[in-house]
């Protein structure tokens, strides 16, 4: 019995299921920066193709990952505010360095190093780090979670018919739900007027006929009597 034990164990174990889901959060997160004249180039970047169970086990390892970016981009930006543009090894930096400015603004970056630091030990790919931190960061900014979405695919997998799903950070082409479809519009036909005056003065005419017809009735019965 497995009573409250998180996770699936995949049919690995720990050492092994930790290292697949390193190489799979690298493999999404390095789709995301690609060469437009790469030949290997992905063909839908930040999306990979996995099992269904796998998918649901990477993709709060990959979430957990985006919010130490998100973290540490604030970080950054509070300590910009005491960062310089001088070259380094200028007498610029050399006198910015042994400033007061210097002190506040590694005091203000040190919590973004270390978020950088314990990415890199949960990835250990330096470029999955600098895509992470440069771009996954600023792109998931104003969002409050939910970056990844899993969408299961038809096709099963060759070999052992295993379930498909692809895995992908939403933001761009995103899904958009379909329009319900709507009854169409009836429009009404418009009569001319000179046909509509056609009925009127067909039914004058039989109204006259029927009251010629009432008035002979009337006498016939009054020469009866």
């Amino acid at each position: 019995m497995r009573h409250k034990v998180r996770g699936r164990k995949l049919g690995r174990n720990a050492s092994h299921r930790k290292a697949m889901f390193r190489n799979m959060a690298c493999s999404l997160i390095k789709t995301v920066r690609f060469d437009e004249d790469d030949p290997q180039r992905p063909r839908v970047p930040g999306r990979i193709v996995t099992t269904v169970p796998k998918a649901k086990e990477l993709r709060p390892f990959v979430e957990k990952l985006i919010t130490l970016a998100r973290k540490a981009a604030e970080h950054e930006a509070a300590a910009a505010a005491f960062a310089t543009d001088a070259d380094k090894g200028s007498d610029a930096y050399q006198s910015w360095r042994k400033s007061d400015e210097w002190q506040k603004w590694s005091a203000a970056i040190s919590p973004a190093v270390a978020l950088r630091r314990r990415a890199f030990s949960m990835l250990r790919d330096k470029e999955a780090v600098s895509v992470l931190f440069d771009e996954l960061a600023e792109r998931f900014a104003e969002r409050d979670g939910g970056y990844t979405r899993i969408v299961r695919l038809a096709e099963v997998r060759l070999g052992d018919a295993g379930a498909q799903a692809l895995i992908e950070f939403v933001g761009e082409r995103d899904r958009v739900k379909p329009k319900k479809r709507s009854a169409p519009v009836v429009e009404e036909e418009t009569v001319s007027p000179a046909v509509a005056e056609e009925p009127a003065a067909e039914a004058s005419d039989e109204s006259a006929e029927e009251a010629a017809a009432e008035s002979t009735e009337e006498e016939t019965t009054e020469e009866d009597k």
